[in-house]
């Protein structure tokens, strides 16, 4: 490379970090993107995307098996297994490529290779052409986040499963423990489900998707366990056995340990900052449990680097990334830039049915002080969710009872994933309850029930 003195270095091209490059090009700063292994990242080529893939495919697939429901004739109705991931990596593939095209287009320098911080302004780069050293007068740090695996429990590849395997199986699983029901676990649980594994959720804390609202996730574990799933709460693996064709699990459940036989285990039981290698400590960096320490806008402590996206810590969300790579590309060209604000950034599952949030559950606000007031609206009471053939959800509020501020919304159902981003918006406007009541929804649409729910918290419901 004849020129190796650039305004900022970007390591990692996953969504924060070839966002935060083509913004800082946008920007007029001068940018070079280090990459390791894929352009766009985990997200584009072995998570969010592929995963959305398969699980439209298994979508499909059930909505088949309900084709007589809206009089419609389908037989011989199957899968090919192949054929779906074929089609889930052929999506991957089209989008990383477009992420190459972005930043050739914003005249980024892409530099292949393992990179390391090297001193002030110094980035090295290692790979098959050797050792190059590059310098910029910031560095971001988006190296991403991994699956954590547990002593006793890692991944083969062949029987126990990363979610990197499960996107391309080497089989399709008869009987299948995934153990974490957070949102990564329980989108492989519906999605193998769907197509038929006979499917157990191992969870350790006290329900399903802990971090979602109690309603929602007691909701979800009813239309799980409707799907055929088994649903285990308040449980851990403690070990697993490996034989030809079987994996014996030691689930520990009430203080007693139960064994259970799989063909396939998938761990989903959260994620670590790709931290190694980086010389990150050596610079001066503080770590905490394998994520890098920053303040509101991203900085670490030491000039002129910063860090973002899952390896600055949660949530650990594409979206966020993006945003945190946005702000600081405008904070390095010296523009005014807003700090991402966690509580309002929504939260999506993918699973059947999805599950949507954003801000404060019920319980969180009332741990937080607020005297609230709740709406709620159900599903079966929407002509346009009934008309889908989709009568099961919720959609729920929350507001502060003194101001009328949205302090948080969750939902279940169909579409819900769609749905969220009004009540995000709605939060960054600030908007109040009195706001939503006087918008005028479209009829007959899934959103119409959003409009309920507000009314609901304040005694005004009309279709419920």
């Amino acid at each position: 490379m004849a020129d190796t003195q650039f305004d900022m270095i970007v390591i990692g091209a996953g969504p924060g970090g070839y966002v935060c490059a083509i913004r800082g090009a946008q920007n007029g700063l001068k940018v070079a993107v280090v990459e390791r292994e894929h352009l766009g990242g985990i997200c584009l080529n072995w998570g969010c995307i592929p995963t959305k893939a398969l699980l439209r495919s298994s979508e499909v697939f059930h909505l088949m098996h309900r084709a007589k429901e809206f009089g419609l004739k389908a037989e011989g109705i199957g899968y090919d297994l192949d054929a779906v991931v074929k089609r889930s990596r052929g999506v991957a593939k089209q989008l990383s490529g477009g992420v190459g095209h972005l930043l050739k287009k914003n005249k980024v320098t892409v530099v292949m290779g393992a990179a390391k911080l090297a001193g002030k302004g110094k980035v090295v780069v290692k790979n098959n052409d050797g050792e190059q050293t590059l310098s910029g007068k910031s560095i971001i740090v988006a190296t991403g986040a991994r699956a954590r695996e547990l002593p006793g429990l890692e991944a083969d590849g062949e029987q126990v499963w990363t979610y990197r395997h499960a996107l391309n199986p080497p089989h399709m699983p008869k009987k299948l423990l995934v153990i974490g029901s957070g949102a990564i676990g329980i989108e492989f649980a519906s999605f193998f489900n769907t197509l038929g594994a006979d499917t157990t959720v191992v969870e350790v804390m006290d329900r399903v998707l802990p971090v979602e609202d109690a309603e929602i996730s007691k909701h979800a574990k009813k239309q799980f366990e409707k799907q055929g799933m088994t649903i285990m709460e308040k449980s851990t693996v403690k070990k697993l056995d490996r034989a030809k064709g079987k994996v014996t699990a030691h689930i520990e459940v009430k203080g007693k340990v139960e064994k259970m036989e799989f063909d396939t285990v998938i761990s989903a039981v959260g994620i670590v900052g790709n931290v190694e290698g980086l010389g990150l400590e050596e610079a001066g960096i503080k770590l905490d449990r394998s994520h890098v320490i920053t303040d509101e806008f991203c900085r670490t402590g030491v000039e002129g680097v910063f860090a973002i996206g899952d390896i600055a810590g949660a949530p650990w969300l594409a979206h966020k990334a993006s945003h945190e790579g946005v702000m600081v590309a405008d904070l390095v060209a010296g523009k005014h830039a807003h700090p991402v604000k966690p509580e309002s950034i929504a939260g999506c599952t993918y699973c059947h049915p999805q599950v949507a949030s954003v801000g404060l559950t019920e319980a969180k606000a009332k741990e937080a002080g607020y005297d609230i007031k709740v709406g709620r609206f159900p599903f079966i009471g929407n002509g346009k969710a009934i008309a889908l053939g989709e009568p099961e959800g919720l959609v729920k509020t929350v507001f502060d009872a003194k101001t009328g501020e949205l302090l948080g919304a969750h939902m279940i159902g169909a579409e819900v994933t769609e749905l969220i981003q009004g009540y995000v918006i709605g939060r960054q406007l600030e908007t109040t309850e009195q706001d939503l009541m006087e918008t005028v929804f479209p009829h007959p649409t899934l959103s119409e029930m959003m409009h309920e729910s507000v009314l609901d918290a304040y005694g005004a419901a009309i279709h419920f």
